[in-house]
């Protein structure tokens, strides 16, 4: 049988991490929306607690902020291993891409409002996302889908540039973002005939 006092922590221990879980999904939200300044009042006022109840429950902003972007980049990582054991390689790295355009549609004021921050848990977050695009496109070169003349991170660059140019677009929709996925692929798609550009300038001697 618990006592009063064992009780009475249960309860702080519940509030905590419903405090918690509000104070994020409060934090998500704001990166969502993108036009309201992501301060700690803003937060505590979304989620419904008090400002003290978000710094304790996080120690500071930049700590909130680190948890609530590794939270959103979660599901687009996961969302990459499972394209990994896709059997079509190139469908795969397709749909892949689709799913980042839309994730950086949503989330597009994250890039500007993270800049100077102290944040581990997102790097290490980032770093996996990076590692998985690297994988699909290594998957869709080795089965011959993308040209391997052009080194993978300089298509993981290109794609990358291309894809945030895309979810910024106010046009931006699913289907939009697959018909620039399709330009995508086609440009990267081995063709014969092709001129190989690490060798594009150069001339033989005449014999």
């Amino acid at each position: 049988m618990s006592t009063p006092a064992a009780s009475g922590v249960t309860r702080r221990r519940a509030d905590a991490v419903r405090n918690r879980q509000r104070v994020l999904a409060a934090t998500k939200d704001l990166f969502v929306e993108g036009g309201v300044a992501i301060t700690v009042d803003a937060i505590s006022q979304r989620a419904g607690v008090g400002a003290a109840t978000v710094v304790r429950t996080f120690g500071s902003k930049e700590a909130l902020i680190d948890a609530a972007v590794a939270e959103l980049l979660e599901p687009l990582i996961q969302r990459g291993r499972h394209a990994l054991l896709e059997p079509n390689a190139e469908q795969a790295l397709r749909g892949f891409l689709v799913e980042v355009i839309a994730f950086q549609s949503a989330h597009w004021i994250m890039g500007e409002r993270l800049g100077g921050m102290q944040l581990p848990d997102t790097t290490a977050q980032r770093a996996a996302l990076n590692k998985v695009g690297l994988d699909l496109i290594a998957r869709a070169r080795d089965g011959g889908a993308i040209r391997t003349d052009i080194d993978a991170a300089v298509v993981t660059v290109l794609i990358g540039e291309v894809t945030y140019a895309i979810a910024r677009s106010e046009s931006a929709s699913r289907a939009l973002s697959e018909a620039y996925v399709s330009v995508i692929m086609d440009g990267l798609r081995p063709q014969q005939g092709r001129p190989d550009p690490a060798h594009s300038g150069k001339t033989t001697d005449a014999a």
